[in-house]
């Protein structure tokens, strides 16, 4: 994998092995940079105004496009680009440029309604630019052919191909992501599941797999991008831009992206947790009250207080929500058919999956998904009492 020449530096943040943006460097060839005595500079001489140091060695700049697909996650983008305009400042020195595509070469609207003005459409980039696909909302719809076909012809160059957000989907689209370790949002997890399951799919806030980069979103692009400055600057520069950001732990790929189950319920209390655990991690193929139970060491009685006492819902009414969310995201990520999405959920009746779904949801999958002309063959209405179609996990 070819990349550009970058300053050999020392005191790094958490290196990583051979990273692909600058494995061309050797001790010969390596411009010195002013980053490279970082272990003998005190921190304030990092952060200090450009003015007031010394007149740094010039390095080579590292390009990065940014290809923004329709209704993209601004606040992604923003989170990636920002930490190399800081960067820039903070070491008086043009480290990063970048430049902003879009499939038609016109602005770009993104999820929360702003339109972004761009550099150009899908145009030629050098073997040596770092590829971001910034993703967001309906990434399968504006996961176009051109945009697949365009990225496989930066794949041929050997560049560094990124997916922000949902962008992971368009690079698994394009097949960049084959037998290689990836992240996504946790929100479009289960669809990629289902539809990539040649990639090895993390929970890391973000992964560096050779020349793919994946972070899942949010101020994950901060946490990618910090650890890429690190790597080519020193960890004192990176933790300039972070201080700068108002960003005070630099996350790694070791972290995952959601709060731990104590903390998105609001209660700790160890075997609640172990049992939504499990409940979490057996949706296709449900676990019964009775074994999850005894799984904890209570009783069916026990766990059924439990769960009344701090969720103020039944084990199996707890249990249906989350099948029933996984559903849903399922039905809005996927073309999964609705029958496969209830197999995937542990339902083995369609006519009780949408039952269900609508009591929770009050409309039948098949509308959910927009098929407005299709009738449901689920039957009559559900009646709404608390316990009605939760009663069984089947």
């Amino acid at each position: 994998m070819m990349g550009l020449r970058q300053p050999r530096v020392g005191n790094r943040m958490r290196p990583i092995t051979t990273p692909p943006w600058n494995n061309k460097m050797s001790d010969k060839t390596a411009p010195r940079s002013s980053t490279a005595k970082t272990t003998a500079r005190s921190p304030a001489s990092v952060t200090a105004p450009a003015s007031a140091r010394s007149q740094p060695v010039p390095v080579r700049q590292r390009h990065f496009v940014f290809l923004l697909l329709n209704q993209f996650t601004f606040l992604s983008f923003a989170a990636a680009i920002e930490p190399l305009r800081i960067a820039n400042r903070m070491s008086g020195q043009q480290l990063y440029r970048w430049s902003l595509f879009s499939e038609s070469g016109r602005e770009v609207t993104c999820s929360n309604g702003a339109r972004v003005m761009v550099d150009g459409s899908l145009a030629d980039v050098g073997r040596d630019d770092i590829v971001m696909v910034c993703g967001g909302v309906d990434v399968r719809g504006n996961t176009t052919q051109p945009v697949v076909n365009w990225l496989r012809k930066v794949a041929r160059k050997g560049s560094v191909i990124g997916g922000l957000c949902t962008g992971a989907h368009t690079l698994a689209e394009a097949g960049l992501l084959e037998n290689r370790r990836a992240t996504i949002h946790w929100e479009n997890r289960d669809g990629f599941l289902e539809e990539h399951t040649d990639t090895d799919l993390t929970k890391s806030v973000f992964v560096i797999d050779g020349n793919r980069l994946t972070a899942a979103g949010g101020t994950a692009s901060i946490d990618l991008v910090l650890t890429m400055i690190a790597d080519d600057h020193g960890k004192d520069l990176a933790n300039a831009v972070a201080d700068q950001l108002i960003y005070t732990t630099i996350r790694t790929d070791r972290d995952i992206q959601r709060l731990s189950i104590p903390t998105r319920i609001g209660v700790r209390h160890p075997r609640l947790s172990k049992v939504i655990e499990r409940m979490e991690q057996s949706i296709e193929e449900p676990v019964s009250p009775a074994d999850l139970a005894e799984e904890v060491g209570m009783s069916t009685r026990q766990l059924e207080r439990l769960f009344r006492r701090y969720l103020n819902r039944s084990p199996k009414r707890y249990y249906m929500e989350l099948r029933l969310a996984r559903a849903r995201n399922l039905l809005m990520q996927t073309e999964l058919s609705v029958i496969n999405v209830a197999l995937a959920c542990g339902f083995a009746s369609p006519s009780h999956f949408s039952k269900c779904y609508r009591a929770q949801y009050g409309t039948t999958p098949y509308r959910e998904r927009g098929a407005h002309g299709l009738e449901d063959e689920a039957g009559a209405e559900p009646g709404l009492e608390d316990d009605g179609p939760f009663d069984d996990l089947d």
